[in-house]
């Protein structure tokens, strides 16, 4: 997984507690101190092959999260954010409450049918977490399988992940994690009977595959450091985990793995994947030891299958640069690519990003023009377009469970639109809606969205969905506020978000900028933003900034910008390229260190990701690194107001890389704009877990950006 989207252990509160006190007073720094902290400076030398570099604050690093000063720094910046933020504790609380008024408290989910069974979440009024609930038939009385409730008592984070039913419908097991750490544990427990089984596995992944004896459970073992998945194990239920057997182990660091049921269930899969390669092995899934590789791997060759219909049909980039698909019959596929037949051709324009096959048609999820659409291709054939009625949109495939079902359910929305999920008809294309997303208080009539293009530098047109009430002048005077991610490949689709509604009411334009390193625009818009040409996804943001503040959709002097992880990289590049076009900034978990991150093997992820920023061992990646890790870019110069979030049990980016960064900020910047750090000690990546807290935790740097904005508690 990407540095993109963990949280606290429980246990030794009361030491953890203490050591922070008592480093409190071996740095001499109170927790409500109205001056900002300052972190003691350490000569240290990080050692590369291709230099040597001074890092002072290399210290705040501590894998055990048990350093006395390291936590009482940590501490001091929470306590330093508190007395900042006290004056904005009503507009935050304001915030939080409009937000919760647009959540439908008693809400469930749209029941889908499994093997015989229909399937259901449903939130009580008030619950953070929901349950999860099983019928015979749509009417029929509910039978509870997780009261996620009950099961997250007593824990500051719960995240219940993958389940699966086993094939005869009477056990489930599923992943869970307490911690926020993403070290999951896996279950089973009786349907019939609620009893949890002794069966317990802990540092998994959240991928879990049943054998069709109902006995055996595949799963994906860590590694207990680098928090790699690296082997597929078979438990059988009631002997112990330390009999489990081997099934497949990746020895190259570089990939990452996945288990599978194919849509039909006739076969468990194995999956590897890299950033430029895949390799997939798959066996009855009545015998899930005997495995075929489909195709052998390649650098710059990737693929994906899945099976239905008697056949096998996969997503590949060969010779096809935005992919296609093709097709091949059970008797050929250990035959690898000789067999291989095109279902679809090539193009320029149509990246094929996903696809469910079904026993009579293909369901594609596709993107054109920087929209995420659905086409249906039938056997024969015949391709058709599911209808959308925005510029600026997003349609993804739902559960789709049922190979011989003739209806394809997806979502449609848009930055105005709620989430609505709809089934249509293969053959006819009648179009069913199923369920609009409830948004109580919010009424899309009242809002305005738009696909634009800006200009980037290189004279690549870059596409934005924006959005606004309606009423807000295009007169160069309203606030700002850009998002991006642009990495991993990773594309930012519109959507309606409670949290965001009280924003566009104030006045605030919201824009969601599609730069390159995502693949909005197919995989050539990937490819032009990572590795040697990571810079175009930061000149890509600021461009858009320029253009939406010339064309008036806001004022150059109120430009908010955020983003999160891999986009808290794009955040803490763009402030040191640009810090006069951003009145704040708001950057989440940012990956910010990245040439110290990328040389270390042993921080989770690192491997994984050399074909995303490069392997900084060889000279060439190195200093394109160098030359924009925001960490070692820090200028005395002025930088705008900045918001910076972190995790303390983050494992996809590690707490003291913001923590390095602000620490440099606060020693080298110029200017008196505020410079908040918050460290949630209780979370990971992700921050803490339950429906409402997010909206909680997000309403502090709202209230924060808004004040900067110069928007009035109650508007403009």
């Amino acid at each position: 997984m990407p540095r993109l989207a963990l949280a606290f252990r429980n246990k030794g509160n009361a030491a953890m507690m203490r050591l922070m006190v008592a480093g409190a007073a071996m740095i001499g720094v109170a927790a409500t101190a109205q001056e900002a902290p300052r972190a003691a400076k350490k000569p240290y030398q990080v050692t590369s092959p291709n230099g040597v570099r001074e890092d002072d604050y290399y210290w705040l690093r501590d894998d055990s999260r048990k350093n006395p000063e390291m936590l009482a720094y940590l501490n001091a910046e929470n306590g330093y954010a508190d007395a900042r933020l006290a004056p904005l504790k009503p507009l935050q609380a304001r915030l939080y409450e409009e937000t919760v008024s647009h959540i439908k408290q008693d809400d469930s989910s749209v029941p889908y049918r499994d093997n015989g069974w229909w399937y259901q979440t449903r939130f009580a009024t008030g619950a953070d977490y929901p349950v999860v609930e099983r019928r015979r038939t749509p009417d029929a009385p509910a039978e509870l399988m997780f009261d996620q409730p009950v099961m997250a008592r007593g824990h500051s984070f719960f995240a219940l992940s993958e389940w699966q039913v086993s094939p005869d419908n009477k056990l489930v097991a599923w992943a869970e994690d307490v911690v926020g750490r993403r070290q999951y544990v896996l279950k089973v427990k009786d349907l019939a009977t609620g009893r949890v089984l002794s069966d317990t596995i802990t540092n998994v992944e959240p991928n879990i595959v049943w054998a069709d004896d109902n006995r055996t459970l595949l799963y994906i073992a860590k590694d207990p450091v680098t928090l790699r998945g690296y082997r597929v194990m078979a438990h059988v239920l009631g002997t112990p985990v330390s009999a489990d057997r081997l099934l497949y182990e990746e020895k190259d660091d570089t990939f990452q793995m996945g288990i599978m049921r194919t849509m039909d269930d006739r076969y468990a899969c194995i999956t590897v994947q890299s950033t430029v390669s895949d390799e997939q092995r798959c066996a009855p899934a009545g015998d899930p030891t005997r495995f075929t590789v489909l195709a052998p791997r390649a650098r710059e060759f990737r693929y994906s299958a899945d099976h239905a219909g008697g056949r096998w049909v996969i997503r590949t980039n060969r010779a096809a640069k935005n992919y296609k698909l093709v097709t091949v019959a059970d008797a050929q596929i250990a035959g690898g690519v000789a067999g291989w037949q095109d279902l679809t051709r090539p193009s320029d324009s149509v990246f094929i990003e996903d696809f469910k096959p079904f026993d009579g048609f293909v369901a594609i999820n596709q993107r054109e023009g920087g929209n995420r659409m659905i086409r249906l291709l039938d056997a024969q054939g015949r391709s058709t377009a599911v209808e959308a009625d925005e510029p600026a949109y997003q349609m993804a495939l739902s559960v789709n469970e049922e190979p011989g079902a003739r209806v394809v359910r997806y979502s449609y929305g848009s930055l105005k639109t709620p989430t609505t999920t709809y089934e249509v008809d293969a053959k006819t294309g009648a179009r069913r809606v199923l369920k609009v997303a409830p948004v109580p208080g919010y009424d899309p009539a009242n809002y305005v969205t738009e696909r634009l293009w800006a200009p980037a530098r290189d004279g690549t047109r870059i596409p934005v969905s924006v959005v606004y009430k309606k009423g807000v002048a295009r007169d160069g005077t309203a606030p700002l506020f850009q998002y991006s991610y642009g990495s991993y490949g990773i594309s930012m689709d519109p959507a309606v978000d409670a949290g965001r509604i009280a924003l566009l009411d104030r006045g605030v334009v919201y824009a969601l900028a599609h730069i390159r390193g995502g693949q909005e625009m197919g995989r050539g818009w990937y490819d032009d933003g990572h590795l040697l040409n990571k810079k175009n996804s930061f000149t890509d943001f600021i461009d858009v900034t320029r253009y939406l503040v010339a064309q008036k959709y806001g004022a150059k002097d109120r430009v908010a910008a955020m983003g999160g992880s891999a986009g808290g990289l794009l955040m803490g590049a763009v402030a040191n390229m640009a810090p006069a076009d951003y009145k704040v900034i708001v950057a989440q978990v940012p990956f910010v260190d990245v040439v110290t991150t990328m040389l270390d093997a042993s921080i989770p992820l690192t491997t994984f990701e050399y074909d995303e920023w490069g392997n900084p061992a060889q000279k060439p990646f190195y200093d394109y690194m160098l030359s924009y890790s925001p960490y070692d870019n820090v200028a005395a110069k002025a930088y705008p107001a900045m918001f910076v979030g972190t995790g303390l049990w983050d494992s996809q980016v590690q707490y003291y890389e913001p923590a390095k960064w602000v620490a440099r900020l606060r020693e080298r910047k110029t200017d008196s704009n505020p410079l908040l750090f918050r460290t949630n000690m209780e979370a990971g990546h992700g921050g803490k877990s339950g429906r409402f807290e997010r909206y909680r935790q997000n309403a502090e740097w709202q209230a924060f950006m808004l004040d900067q904005l110069g928007v009035a508690p109650g508007g403009k």
